[in-house]
Parts: structure tokens; sequence; C-alpha cells
């Protein structure tokens, strides 16, 4: 394209009336003015934190629900009034938040700890002390507060996962050393077992309460959605039935209000780069399918050597076959391995991986009966010749395949 055709479309752009008038409105930073059908969710969490404001000490609380069930946004917003009640009444309450999911912030015991301890005044360096320095300083951090400190940790069974429960352990006992301090413990999971693996001495010292969230229905999302358009959207620019097919697909996504709010958003996107006048249920179509090729592709992007060389080699094997065996994909995986020059793993891990891809929804792997002669697997990828080229395309690029 020429300079002249690029400024050209660069300035038609700029002419063309915006869909949007708040795009904001759909992403999950937004606060809405209205939080619609989570009533029970947030009295239960506000009485359960509400002791705070008296200096007493709240019980610990997790909070449970699948993805884009509202767990973050209703954690935030009970918080955030807390402490403005606490400010107003001059109540020494102090709120800290963390995200353990996130990279290079607190995906580790030592990131977590340096975190906390930065949020209450400390200065800890990002690496370099032994954690047990780290600790001292959060906890003379701590001593310097008074009255309680809640910690709320979302996303808390990833790092769980990652490092193990001592940390968690250490942090439930720590109001044993504190004088004016109490200390409660807030965590936020998509994964409603994830205690059911923790050492029972844990367990014992949290002693939480729980709080679940279940998934969104369609009518609840449709409702969801209609609040947020009103904001996000100009007036008539979307025909009827788009809100109720993104409500529909979310639903059917385990009721995740992140998932109805991304494709009004893509299709609002989609709509803008077209000739379209309106949004259609033809752009929801059109949305649904980026938003799966780009979260099947950027799983695979982030999946160890091996996962990857797993998956390519079953992507390999059924262009010839519907399905396929566990122990088939193996001998292949071998081969592959020594083509790239990778060395190979066990067929037991090699297992393992196909069942975290099952768990990614990447693949379906079913287990079948052959009676007397055990139990296996059989391997079903339900990924569109788009998503298949996609990945096989990251691997062979990785791999000089």
């Amino acid at each position: 394209m020429s300079e002249t055709n690029l400024k050209s479309k660069f300035s038609s752009y700029i002419e063309k009336e915006s869909f949007f008038d708040n795009k904001d409105a759909l992403t999950t930073n937004w606060k809405p003015e209205n939080i619609l059908h989570r009533d029970q969710q947030i009295d239960n969490l506000a009485s359960i934190l509400a002791p705070s404001l008296r200096g007493d000490d709240p019980s610990n609380v997790f909070v449970y629900g699948s993805v884009g069930t509202g767990k973050t946004l209703i954690t935030k917003h009970v918080t955030d009034q807390l402490g403005e009640v606490a400010d107003d009444e001059q109540v020494d309450l102090n709120i800290l938040y963390i995200n353990c999911k996130m990279k290079k912030v607190a995906d580790t015991e030592y990131r977590l700890l340096a975190r906390l301890a930065e949020q209450l005044g400390a200065e800890v360096p990002s690496t370099g002390l032994p954690t047990d320095e780290v600790y001292n300083r959060f906890f003379e951090a701590l001593k310097g507060q008074k009255g309680v400190v809640i910690i709320a940790l979302d996303e808390i069974d990833a790092l769980v996962k990652k490092v193990g429960d001592e940390f968690l352990y250490n942090l439930t006992r720590i109001n044993d050393d504190l004088k004016e301090t109490k200390v409660s413990i807030l965590g936020i999971s998509n994964d409603l077992n994830f205690t059911e693996y923790m050492d029972s001495r844990v367990k014992s010292s949290l002693s939480e309460e729980e709080i679940i969230f279940p998934p969104y229905n369609a009518i609840e999302l449709r409702e969801i959605l209609k609040d947020r358009t009103d904001r996000a959207f100009v007036e008539n620019c979307m025909e009827d039935g788009v809100i109720s097919k993104c409500a529909a697909l979310a639903a059917q996504e385990h009721g995740d209000a992140r998932r109805a709010l991304d494709l009004i958003r893509v299709a609002g996107e989609l709509a803008e780069r077209s000739s379209k006048n309106i949004i259609t249920v033809e752009h929801v179509d059109k949305a649904q399918e980026k938003i799966e090729r780009d979260r099947i592709v950027e799983t695979v992007r982030s999946q160890p050597k091996h996962s990857k060389l797993v998956l390519y080699t079953i992507l390999e094997m059924v262009e010839d076959e519907e399905e396929i065996a566990t122990g088939d994909v193996y001998s292949e995986y071998k081969q592959i391995c020594e083509k790239v020059e990778v060395s190979e793993l066990t067929q037991r891990r090699v297992s393992g991986l196909i069942s975290e891809l099952d768990m990614l929804g990447v693949i379906n792997a079913k287990v079948i009966s052959k009676g007397r002669y055990g139990r296996t697997r059989q391997i079903s990828v339900d990924l569109s010749e788009d998503i298949r080229r996609q990945v096989n395309e990251l691997v062979e690029e990785k791999f000089y395949i």
C-alpha cells in the first residue's frame, strides 16, 4: 500500500463515526455503578469484614468461583467501600491487594512478601535477600501498623500450586507474634477444590469462611451486557439479537461474564473495520471465532517445549484419523523428538502433558474401557483448520521442523 493510500485509510478512520462511546465499560477493570446479580455475595463478604471497623480481627475468608463470575470485582468493591468508611470514621485499617498470578510481581513467595512489605512502606529489593530476611522486613512493617490489616490475595491457587502452602501457614500464624496489629487473609480462587490439597495444619490455621460465586445464567448475562452496552456504545448501533447471542454463548462457557464482554467488544471492533453501519449477529460469530483462535494460540505459545511437541504430534496424527490412542501418540512423539534433536520424556510424563492439554481445552481426551484389557484414552481435536495451521507454524518455527 502506498504512503498516500495509507494516510487516506487513517484519515477515513478518523472521519468515520465510532460505534463506541466508552469502550472501557466493556473491560473487566471497569467499576459499574450498579453491580447486578451479586447482592448475596456482597452482603456476605461485607458481614465477614465489618468487624475490622471495631478493631476486631475478621475471619479469614476464601472467595471461590469460575473465571468471569465477579469475584475480583466484588472483592474490590466491598474492600473499597470498607476502606472509605474506615477513613471517614478514623479507624485504623489497612487493605492490601495482590494478584498472585502477575509475573515478576507476586508469582513467587519472595516477590509476594516483598510486594506486601512495600505496600506497608518497607523497602525490599526485588531479588537478593534470603527469604527469612524478607519475612522479617514484612513482619517489622506489620508491627508498625495499628488496627487490622486485610491481605487480599487474588488467584491464590496459582501461587499455592507453584510454591506450596508454607507461606500461607506463616501468614495465618503471624497474629501470634503481633500485639497491636491483627492480620486477616482474604483469598480469591478459581479452583473450588484447591484447599483440599493443602497440608492439614495449614487448613486448620486458616479456619476460613467460604463464599461461592455461581456462574451467571444467560438471562443474568444479558442484563449485565445491557447495562454495560448502554454506557459503551452510541445509540442504535446494534441490531436486535446481538446482546442475546453474546449472553447465550458466554452462558455455555461456564457463565463467564468476561467472555460475554469480550465477545460484544470484539464484535464492535470488527463492525467498525467493516463497511457495515451497524453491529450484527454475524459480527458476534466472527468475534467468537477470533477470540477462540487467539486463546488457543496464546495458550500453546506459553506451554513448555515438550507440550508443544506433544500437541504437534497429535495434530499431525489426527490428519489421518479422527481419534487416536495415547500409546500411539508416544511412539510418534519419540520420532519427532529424535528428528528435532530433543531428549524425549517418559511415557508417563507425556501422558500427564496430554491431560494438561485436555484440561486447557486444546484437545479432547476421553477414557475408553477396553474390558479385561484395561482402559485407554482416545484423543480428538475440535479446532478449526486456521487454528491448527497457526499452532503447527508456531511449533515448526521454534524447532525448525
